[in-house]
């Protein structure tokens, strides 16, 4: 099997030359259930959780029974709180919780490998050379993506590549992120996906 490569582009959007990628993260097997396990994690642990509401035990007042028990013509009832009167508590109301589900590293990482493998193999994946911004320049990130016609693109950068950042993130429907903070959820989101050169060995030590 042949190496998997990308094509390097300078700030013009030109392809230079033809990157050779590592096959061990490149072109790695891909593997559904592994990709569904790990987007379900992140998805989740990005949900607050703090959602809530009062029983007719933690609602203030109500204390005394609001009418006699019998002679009234109405039906019984010992707190004005329950949950048919207005102001009561509610019936089986939502509470604060925790949405994490574990996902152990060696999943996580075999699910990335097989999502850059994806991109790599349909030839959704570019590298960019920063150097080419030496300030930012949306027009020239406009012009880069129009030129190899990437929908929907995800700009991975390192934090000290501002002009690539400042050049990018204004444009619509293009997510920045940086290394740290890569998710395979937006891999799997994004149809096309530019990685810096110099972030390039950070993405690679987070899928290894």
């Amino acid at each position: 099997m042949a190496a998997p490569k990308a094509p390097l582009l300078d700030g013009g959007g030109k392809a230079s030359k033809q990157v050779t990628l590592e096959a061990e993260i490149f072109g790695a097997e891909l593997k559904p259930h592994l990709v569904h396990e790990t987007v379900r994690a992140e998805l989740n642990a990005r949900r607050a959780g703090t959602r809530g509401a009062k029983t007719r035990g933690l609602v203030s007042g109500g204390r005394a029974k609001p009418w006699r028990q019998k002679g009234t013509g109405r039906a019984r009832a010992g707190t004005i709180r329950a949950p048919q009167f207005t102001g009561g508590g509610v019936a089986f109301p939502p509470t604060p919780r925790d949405f994490d589900v574990k996902v152990n590293r060696k999943t996580r990482r075999s699910a990335m490998r097989g999502v850059l493998s994806s991109h790599a193999e349909n030839g959704t994946l570019a590298i960019l050379d920063g150097a080419g911004f030496e300030a930012p320049s949306t027009k020239s990130a406009m012009t880069l993506i129009e030129a190899h016609g990437m929908e929907l693109p995800l700009v991975v950068v390192t934090k000290d590549e501002q002009n690539v950042v400042k050049s990018f993130r204004n444009i619509d429907k293009v997510v920045v992120t940086t290394p740290g903070e890569l998710e395979v959820a937006a891999l799997v989101w994004a149809r096309s996906v530019l990685v810096t050169e110099d972030a390039l060995d950070l993405v690679k030590d987070k899928a290894t």
